[in-house]
């Protein structure tokens, strides 16, 4: 499957890169979706175009046992105006292999990941994201939908 268009998203990322060495991810992620949380973020995003949020992976600087980026932001219309502290990313239009994580949360994400890393889906290492919308609200019963950027 393919997105037609680029998503532009509206968010924050992590300042550096993080990795899959000794879980260093699982804290990385984990505390800038605390400070998506606690700061209110998806409220400070105006003109979001679905009530969604979206974790991409993306920067790869190989497979995924080698460092890359981590973004959460919400999607937006092009050229809407970034609040102060937010950052923009672009996720560009990539052919896409689409995963459901199913389960109880956050455990289900991590362990389609864990699947995803031991499986051959000829991974582009683009930009990968999770969406995490209205099936994601029940922690102990949610959907995910995962995209991987294939070739």
């Amino acid at each position: 499957m393919s997105f037609p268009q680029p998503t532009t998203l509206i968010g924050i990322k992590l300042p550096h890169k993080t990795s899959n060495v000794n879980e260093q991810a699982m804290a990385d992620c984990g505390s800038l979706w605390q400070k998506f949380e606690q700061e209110g973020i998806f409220n400070k995003i105006a003109g979001k175009t679905a009530f969604e949020i979206y974790a991409v992976y993306y920067g790869y600087n190989g497979d995924h046992t080698q460092p890359y980026s981590y973004f959460i932001g919400c999607p937006v219309a092009p050229g809407m105006e970034v609040p102060e502290g937010l950052e923009t990313l672009e996720i560009p239009s990539q052919n896409y292999k689409h995963i459901v994580a199913k389960g109880k949360m956050p455990d289900c994400v991590a362990d389609a990941w864990r699947e995803i890393w031991q499986s051959d889906h000829n991974r582009a290492y683009g930009f990968d994201f999770e969406i995490y919308g209205e099936k994601a609200a029940d922690w102990s019963n949610a959907e995910v939908d995962i995209y991987l950027s294939v070739q």
